[in-house]
């Protein structure tokens, strides 16, 4: 089996990050067949890059700008069987890509998703944040499955497919998920949330699976470590929930939401009073964090529901 490892980049400013995120594929225990660096709209980024790696395959994005396009060109331009995915901010450990191939053993798999941890820049978790939110910054978060287990969808930053389900259902929708626009205002996601309901609903019987020991490790800056960007990123994923569920029914695309909303949000409120009540105050923190995490969540999906009815009357 052979894996083409993309990682999508887009600033100058993340040179360090890339060249973290380079290495640590590079020193895999199961070698990538290649190594493909997609660049979004930077002529100077693309020819520094091609200078610095002339064995790695570093090529600009031809599709729409953002990640979506950086994905899809980066399936386009692959060769091998297997297309992993991995943050231009983020150092997979040398394990990542064998425990990603290996899940794809069974036909019926596929999409391989693996844990994200958080590598906070600040050097410790904020006492405030619940593990519950850890999606906020990217990361595996608590009600994800702890063992190898069947997922609705993978996280884009950390996910392998067959290439050729990829080209099959015509990639990655540009509509939703960050624009280089996008990361100067709002922090939308769930590009890879709408692909995964997508692929599944072509391929009856098809699997997406979690893969805890497939490890990667996601910076998370100081900016994205405040409560701001928090309430903020929660807002940005109700508006593309919206556009999740416009795109493939509200039934598949909020299935997943609906048992993390009821089962393991109310649970984090009891556990953060409780840890309180213990002795460890900032677990009052953790529980506000929650209620307001999922408001703005559920405001951001009223909004963008609204807003979606108002442009189709």
């Amino acid at each position: 089996m052979k894996s083409s490892v993309v990682i999508c980049v887009y600033t100058e400013e993340r040179w360090e990050d890339i060249r973290a995120a380079v290495e640590s594929v590079e020193n895999q225990r199961r070698r990538p067949y290649e190594i493909i660096l997609v660049v979004d709209y930077n002529t100077d980024l693309h020819l520094r890059l091609k200078q610095e790696y002339p064995g790695v395959l570093v090529v600009e994005n031809t599709n729409e700008k953002g990640l979506s396009g950086g994905k899809n060109t980066g399936a386009a331009t692959a060769s091998g069987d297997i297309v992993a995915y991995l943050d231009d901010d983020a150092v997979a450990e040398p394990g990542w890509l064998e425990a990603l191939e290996e899940g794809f053993q069974d036909p019926t798999i596929v999409g391989v998703g693996g844990q994200t941890r958080p590598l906070w820049a600040t050097g410790r978790r904020p006492r405030w944040f619940p593990h519950e939110f850890d999606w906020t910054v990217g990361c595996t978060y608590r009600g994800m499955p702890t063992v190898r287990a069947p997922i609705r969808n993978v996280m884009g930053g950390n996910a392998a497919f067959r290439r050729e389900a990829v080209g099959a259902v015509g990639g990655f929708h540009t509509g939703i998920g960050r624009s280089v626009q996008g990361r100067k205002s709002r922090p939308l996601g769930c590009e890879e949330t709408e692909f995964c309901i997508r692929l599944s609903q072509s391929r009856p019987g098809a699997v997406m699976l979690f893969e805890p020991d497939a490890v990667i490790g996601h910076k998370v800056s100081v900016q994205r470590a405040g409560f701001a960007y928090f309430r903020s990123r929660c807002y940005a994923e109700g508006l593309s929930k919206a556009l999740v569920a416009s795109s493939v029914g509200t039934d598949d695309g909020l299935s997943s939401e609906r048992a993390y909303a009821m089962k393991a949000l109310p649970l984090g409120v009891l556990r953060g009073v409780g840890e309180a009540l213990r002795g460890d105050l900032p677990g009052l923190g953790r529980a506000a964090a929650i209620v307001v995490g999922l408001a703005w969540t559920t405001w951001g999906y009223a909004v963008g529901t609204a807003r979606l009815k108002l442009g189709r009357s």
